[in-house]
């Protein structure tokens, strides 16, 4: 059996050594972040900040985005950061209404599947191309008729 002491964050201890290497402390949290999207001309250190939360206001960070819809149409945002959670999917999607209306699509898209994989019925009519053009010729109806109501 070994005397050797391994842990997350430590080296070897031996003890027939001198010198020994501490075990790196576990309540011990180093943030490295670029939170600005341009270098500022002159660095400067900052001091002082003494939480996440504190940098985040000094720095305010933001990103100003440009989306590009399936038709080419181009629309622009500005995300801000608060937290850490912004750079989460929600934390963006939850900023933008590009985001949140592909979002609800991609959504609906997914409903569509599992109707198409749970369905019988819908599956069959697919499979007949008679019952398949009805179909399609229904949904057709349904939304000339939601066009014209807007």
């Amino acid at each position: 059996m070994s005397d050797n002491t391994y842990g997350l964050g430590g080296t070897e201890v031996r003890r027939e050594s001198i010198e020994a290497l501490q075990e790196i402390p576990q309540n011990r949290t180093l943030l490295v972040e670029k939170l600005t999207e341009f270098p500022p001309v002159k660095p400067k250190m900052i001091e002082g900040l003494k939480s996440i939360n504190e940098a985040f206001e000094h720095f305010s960070p933001s990103v100003e985005m440009t989306f590009t819809d399936s038709e080419g149409l181009e629309s622009k945002e500005t995300l801000n950061f608060k937290t850490v959670g912004d750079f989460g999917k929600n934390g963006i999607t939850n900023q933008s209404e590009f985001l949140k209306d592909l979002d609800t699509e991609k959504e609906q898209y997914l409903k569509v599947v599992k109707q198409l994989k749970s369905n019988k019925i819908l599956r069959l009519a697919l499979a007949d191309p008679e019952a398949k053009q009805a179909l399609l010729d229904t949904i057709g109806g349904l939304l000339e008729e939601l066009n014209d109501k807007n």
